[in-house]
């Protein structure tokens, strides 16, 4: 480690992550450390599988070997100058790294009880309230969900406010997905519009993501026919279903000006 200590390494095996598409990519040598709080992700280890990696103005993105120009994550830094990657993975698929020991007993209740702290397991197997509990003991190590859970929400920025002042004024939209459950008729995705000024808030569902730019002309179309107001603003996060040639044409010819993002909700 940076400090010089030394942690244990209790496996080492292959990960699935999905990409922002929801393509299936793996991550190989992948070592389980229990000791460490957090996941680190080797930007050398990137470079020697011949993934791209750039940084320019404080955004980390990478992108899928070449020729392919796959984005796979766009990740912005944050105050601690840290770039946080944060992927869906597929554990249930994929031979990974925590499959190569199983879990102590009690981390494994802790994990069963929605992260119950040690003493109240200990509590639980004495008094015997649960059958089939075994004895619990209290593990040297850290939760990263845990530690997660506790993290104080950052301040609230003072300032100027930029609040809308008419209907479609301003536009936050984002498109979530894919799920792990496909709803009744198989749709992963849903894309979601808020209107800045009412608050109001429409969501689509969709099949696939290349459908974005066809449900926004449909919105676009409904919105403005009920209000006699234009859109005048778009704020995304920047994904790539905003970024094709076509949407961005389309807003140009229409007057619409787009804002991009790491949170679209003000």
């Amino acid at each position: 480690m940076g400090n010089e200590c030394k942690v244990k390494v209790n496996g080492k095996g292959v990960i699935s992550i999905y990409t922002k598409d929801g393509k299936r990519k793996t991550i190989h040598d992948v070592y389980y450390v229990p000791g460490l709080m957090c996941n680190l992700l080797s930007v050398g280890q990137l470079l020697e599988i011949e993934y791209r990696v750039f940084f320019k103005k404080n955004v980390c993105t990478i992108y899928d070997k070449y020729p392919s120009k796959q984005l796979i994550s766009r990740v912005e830094m944050t105050k601690n100058r840290m770039f946080p990657l944060i992927m869906r993975n597929d554990l249930t698929n994929s031979l990974n790294a925590y499959k190569t020991k199983s879990l102590d007993q009690s981390w494994l209740w802790h994990l069963r009880y929605g992260h119950l702290h040690f003493g109240g397991l200990e509590l639980l197997q004495k008094k015997q309230m649960v059958k089939g509990l075994p004895s619990i003991e209290k593990l040297v190590g850290s939760c990263e969900s845990c530690i997660l859970g506790k993290h104080h929400r950052e301040k609230f920025i003072f300032g100027v406010s930029n609040k809308a002042k008419e209907p479609l004024e301003l536009v936050h939209t984002d498109l979530c997905g894919p799920m792990q459950t496909p709803s009744l008729t198989g749709n992963v995705y849903f894309m979601s519009f808020i209107d800045d000024y009412s608050r109001k808030t429409w969501v689509y569902l969709l099949k696939q993501k290349s459908q974005a730019f066809d449900v926004f002309k449909s919105f676009k179309a409904m919105a403005e026919k009920e209000s006699n107001k234009f859109i005048k603003v778009l704020r995304s996060d920047g994904g790539g279903e905003y970024m094709s040639n076509e949407f961005m044409d389309f807003c140009k010819y229409h007057g619409i000006k787009r804002q991009f993002t790491a949170c679209y909700t003000p």
